[in-house]
């Protein structure tokens, strides 16, 4: 059996261990990073194929009939056609809940650094700057206090959940809009509402969804629109929940307070993108899932869905 790795490394070489993937399948060709037009020559005759954010769909397909398992380092399978991996008989085996809490953490460092400006400040008072007169280039804006705030979450899976209990430790009031509300989220102390409700009601609204059919664009204008004013939105999902030149009009018209996210429509993102020019806007370039914690889960997870396959089960199998 031969199995092809078509990303290698996430931030840096060497950050990921393919130890264990080496172990199970000793004919494993590993590839730094591949183009789409690389995909199908790389796999070629390939039986497993491991990756990230390589699509495949039925063009690659069609070109690979001896692929039989896609291990995709990741949770979201957005570049992956899978009822067309259905159709040729490719099992596909993402990795649930490995970065609940990296991608958590995110959210809210995201949202520390828009309400007290701590980086600006640090590079204020290196150029000699000391609380007042501090120019407006920092982009210092008044300090905003958590405590009591509303803070609405969309989308309330593995990591919104989390979100939730670190927003409450800071005394703010949750609520959340979610396809199911399930019995154990009895016990988390916070409300689930409708999308309006969830819409007007928030101080900062998170968004942990997945993006789906009817997920995508669902923070248009419309729905911006409906926002309290001065909303902070945090996206650290997926950039296909919102219009981004919707959030870019927001923000420069000052219904929007201040969007952080790390998560964009277009990866990397564009230079034409109107967030480049929006006021009040803090990126990172999807990396909320990278620290060495989540990493070495993402892994460990990885070899054992491929170890569950070889074995015959197959382990987080999402195209049955």
């Amino acid at each position: 059996m031969k199995a092809v790795i078509l990303e290698s490394y996430v931030m840096q070489e060497g950050d990921l261990d393919w130890s264990g993937i080496y172990k199970l399948v000793p004919d494993t060709v590993a590839y730094v990073r591949t183009e789409p037009e690389e995909i199908a020559p790389r796999i070629g005759d390939a039986e497993l194929v491991i990756l990230n954010k390589c699509r495949i769909d039925e063009q690659v397909l069609s070109q690979c009939p001896n692929l039989r398992w896609v291990g995709i380092i990741a949770t979201g399978t957005d570049n992956l056609d899978l009822e067309a991996c259905r159709r040729h008989g490719v099992q596909v085996a993402n990795v649930p809940g490995y970065s609940t809490y990296s991608v958590a953490q995110m959210t809210f460092s995201l949202l520390l650094a828009i309400c007290q400006c701590a980086q600006r400040y640090d590079r204020a008072v290196r150029d000699g700057y000391w609380q007042l007169g501090l120019p407006e280039e920092y982009g210092i804006l008044p300090q905003v206090e958590l405590w009591g705030k509303t803070f609405g979450i969309f989308g309330y899976g593995h990591i919104g959940r989390q979100a939730g209990r670190i927003a409450k430790a800071f005394g703010m009031r949750v609520i959340a809009c979610t396809r199911t509300v399930r019995p154990e989220y009895a016990g988390d102390g916070g409300d689930f509402v409708d999308f309006d409700t969830l819409l007007a009601e928030s101080d900062v609204l998170s968004l942990h969804s997945p993006a789906t059919p009817a997920t995508r664009g669902i923070l248009n204008a419309e729905a911006l629109g409906k926002l309290r004013p001065g909303c902070i939105l945090l996206n650290t999902a997926r950039g296909a929940l919102v219009e981004e030149a919707a959030v870019a009009e927001a923000l420069k018209a000052g219904r929007l307070g201040f969007y952080g996210a790390d998560a964009f429509a277009s990866e990397p993102l564009p230079a034409d993108s109107p967030l480049r020019s929006a006021p009040h806007v803090l990126m990172t370039p999807h990396i909320a899932w990278t620290t060495a914690e989540a990493l070495e889960k993402l892994m460990a997870i990885t070899t054992r869905n491929l170890a569950s396959f070889l074995e015959g089960a197959g382990e987080n199998v999402v195209n049955r």
